[in-house]
């Protein structure tokens, strides 16, 4: 069981045919087609041919982490660099400083170039020897021609005469050329007959022409590495500048680092002369300080005051011990007779007393001999008593004196070890001041010590700096050139050769806005139907005049024919039908229409009455061969008593049920005559003998003929003409539809050119040639 297409489908079958459509549009044109690529292809081969290749150098260097200058053991050191900024290094690449000093290294202000007969090559250098003679910051423009000839050197400026050099060089002659020639002799026969320039360029403009060419970028995210890139012509003069870059850039880089190194020595220069001049000074403090305090070291001298204080007071000790045996001795002696004896060797110190006492002692025994023997009153006895009491009173007297000599020992003592003990008690004090002043010692000598490690490892740095770049790659040159690019050039050519046909043809069918086929009217209204296509036909083919013809055109109207009765409407008695043939302006062909439908109607045994409606610029008789002058439609109209059938005439032989009817003489009232009753009165009568009727009216966009009688017409043939008809023009017959003015309305497009769809080359004017009378 079949099924409708889907909407869907449908949509898509028409998207497809609308593409089809517009595709013809343009693929009838393939011969501008043909020759835009033809012609860019040639373009192709000639720019390839005598444009000049470019070539692309690439370097590689990687910017190293280096840490600059002096670093004090602060971690956060002025001079310190931990990350590199690519960004600043590429501007600093990119500088005028740098670039001008790789012009003037290369000495870039002097260019050459061979000369061809159509193109001119840059090289890195001449084939001869060339000296300059001025210095780079006195360059000016200048263009210089050196022909190379069997005999030596014609070198011109501009339009200046020319000066020969014989022998391949100039220095044996007296000129005033910036710069000097020596030929090659091996080399002058290869190049004779060649001609070179040298070009002179000031140095501020060729500096920032290359500034603008080098290129520079990161390779790749979180990468130290920097590709430099450069094109030119010459490949050997693009490597060295890339190279000649790289060096500048690393020498600007160690000179910076060694002005560091050298500014570095001279800062630690100047700070040695202040550091010894304040560790003299601070040397001498100490030195000073140490001469008023009497102190020798501050561990000696509070040792040495410890030691002093401790003799002391083991001698006070010794003293006072003294004191007290002395006053036991004296105690003994004051409460004692003269027959005790005397504690001898009790651990006095004074020799006299011990001497006493054991001189005593002895004395003391012996008289206690005596006694014991002779009684107490032997007078030997008292002679002891009395040198016993004696000897008591000078060891007394001997007692007291050395009483007072331990007295005043001790007194001594006591305040010499006072003296001892504020020594050791003010030592802190001093120590404080002597560490400060020594602490200041310190500091300025451990600095002093520092800076002068400091300045070696500066001197180091100055002697042996280390580079501040990488070169990864040094500059390498691309073999094949990439301007200009083989594929892309031709591609190029290509697509120019495409689209240029493509857009010309888009803008001229934009502006052309003239009606092509039947699209271009259904986009304005799809309502009215387009009944049929008429070709376009040569003028001796215009008129359908053999039953049997099988033309393009003849079927075509038959097409029309068949299609006609289709839109007919139903009618209950079988009466002739009215076809009203119109158009808008002249010259679409409605009355070629309103002739050829006729007689495809007639050549199938129809009866057919051709109406020359067109009262003010009928063309029936133009196309049938007759004189306008014969009576027709404008005498019935306008006299009354006339028969219009006496007026019918055979136009053609082998359409015998074909009769037409012509417009007759131009009346001065047009609109009267076809709204007087005879025009609806001839067509009532018409209806009745003929199978159609069919009436060539006027043009509707100027005059109203046509919708004054159009209530007559059973179908209405709007013709419109390929390549002539305006597209707006279809508005207003869609009005007229809409508004009910023409009735059962359908389009005839006339003029399809046969086999390509389009044509172009006509013109029209919209003055249709009417009088304003009637």
């Amino acid at each position: 069981m079949q099924t409708e297409p889907s909407s869907r489908n449908v949509h898509t079958i028409e998207q497809g045919q609308q593409i089809k459509n517009e595709a013809y549009k343009y693929l009838r044109f393939w011969y501008w087609f043909a020759l835009g690529l033809f012609l860019g292809l040639v373009w192709a081969y000639l720019n390839l041919r005598y444009t000049p290749k470019v070539y692309n150098s690439t370097a590689k260097i990687k910017i190293l982490n280096k840490t600059k200058g002096l670093e004090l053991p602060s971690a956060a050191f002025v001079f310190s660099r931990s990350n590199i900024n690519l960004e600043n290094e590429i501007e600093i690449l990119k500088s005028y400083r740098i670039i001008e000093q790789v012009v003037k290294r290369l000495d870039l202000t002097m260019q050459f170039y061979e000369e061809g007969n159509i193109l001119t090559t840059e090289l890195d250098r001449l084939p001869f020897t060339v000296i300059k003679k001025i210095s780079n910051d006195s360059v000016n423009w200048a263009t210089y021609t050196i022909k190379v000839t069997n005999a030596g050197f014609d070198v011109t400026r501009g339009e200046s005469a020319v000066q020969s050099f014989e022998g391949f060089s100039t220095f044996d002659k007296k000129h005033n050329l910036p710069f000097e020639l020596q030929g090659i002799p091996q080399l002058m026969p290869q190049i004779e007959g060649r001609t070179y320039l040298i070009r002179f360029s000031p140095v501020m403009p060729l500096t920032t022409g290359l500034k603008g060419r080098v290129n520079i970028s990161v390779l790749g995210k979180g990468s130290d590495l920097l590709q430099l890139s450069y094109n030119g012509q010459s490949r050997a003069k693009s490597e060295k500048i890339l190279n000649t870059l790289i060096e500048v850039f690393n020498e600007d880089g160690i000179y910076d680092r060694q002005e560091i190194s050298r500014r570095t020595i001279s800062f630690i220069d100047e700070r040695f002369l202040l550091l010894a001049n304040e560790l003299d000074s601070i040397e001498s403090s100490i030195k000073d300080y140490k001469q008023s305090n009497n102190l020798i070291t501050l561990e000696t001298d509070a040792a040495l005051g410890i030691s002093q204080r401790t003799t002391t007071e083991e001698e006070l000790f010794v003293l006072e011990n003294q004191i007290i045996l002395a006053n036991m001795l004296k105690e003994t002696l004051e409460t004692g007779d003269e027959s005790t004896l005397l504690p001898s060797n009790i651990g006095l110190s004074s020799g006299d007393v011990n001497a006493l006492i054991a001189e005593y002692n002895t004395q003391v025994l012996e008289r206690d001999k005596f006694a014991q023997s002779g009684g107490e009153n032997n007078p030997s006895i008292k002679l002891y008593n009395d040198a016993l009491k004696d000897l008591k009173e000078n060891m007394l007297s001997s007692i007291g004196v050395y009483l007072n000599q331990l007295k005043v020992s001790k007194q001594q003592m006591e305040r010499r070890n006072q003296q001892f003990v504020s020594q050791v008690y003010g030592l802190p004090a001093k120590e404080k001041m002597l560490r400060a002043i020594m602490r200041q010692q310190e500091i300025k000598q451990t600095l002093y010590l520092f800076l002068l490690q400091k300045r070696e490892e500066a001197a180091i740095n100055l002697a042996i700096t280390e580079p501040s770049i990488k070169v990864v790659e040094y500059a390498l040159s691309g073999g094949m050139p990439i301007s200009p690019n083989r594929r892309n050039t031709y591609m190029m050519g290509i697509i120019a050769g495409l689209l240029i046909p493509f857009a010309g043809l888009y803008i001229f069918m934009l502006l052309d806005t003239k009606v092509k086929n039947r699209n271009d009217v259904l986009q304005y209204t799809n309502k009215i139907p387009v009944l049929a296509e008429m070709p376009k036909v040569k003028e001796a083919q215009a008129i359908f005049s053999d039953p049997e013809d099988r033309s393009s055109q003849a079927e075509a109207f038959r097409i029309l024919s068949s299609n006609v009765s289709y839109i007919l409407p139903v009618q209950q008695t079988p009466m002739g039908r009215v076809i009203f043939s119109t158009s808008s302006i002249k010259g679409e062909g409605k009355s070629h229409v309103s002739i050829n439908l006729s007689l495809a109607l007639s050549s199938i045994n129809k009866k057919v009455l051709l109406i020359g409606g067109d009262l003010r610029n009928p063309q029936l008789h133009s196309l049938i061969g007759i004189d306008k002058n014969q009576k027709g439609l404008t005498n019935y109209l306008h006299e009354y008593g006339t028969d219009w059938k006496s007026m019918v005439i055979k136009a053609f032989d082998r359409h015998p049920k074909h009769d037409t009817l012509i417009s007759g003489s131009i009346p001065p009232n047009p609109a009267s005559l076809l709204t007087n009753g005879r025009f609806e009165m001839l067509i009532e009568e018409a209806k009745l003998l003929y199978d159609y009727i069919i009436v060539d009216t006027a043009p509707t966009i100027l005059v109203t003929d046509t919708l004054l009688v159009s209530h007559l017409a059973d179908v209405t043939l709007y013709v419109v003409r390929a390549n002539y008809s305006e597209k707006q023009l279809i508005n207003f017959s869609k009005d007229l539809y809409e508004s009910g003015k023409l009735k059962n309305m359908a389009y005839v497009l006339n003029g399809v050119p046969v086999g390509r769809g389009y044509g172009y080359g006509y013109n029209y004017g919209y003055d249709y040639g009417y009088g304003s009378k009637g």
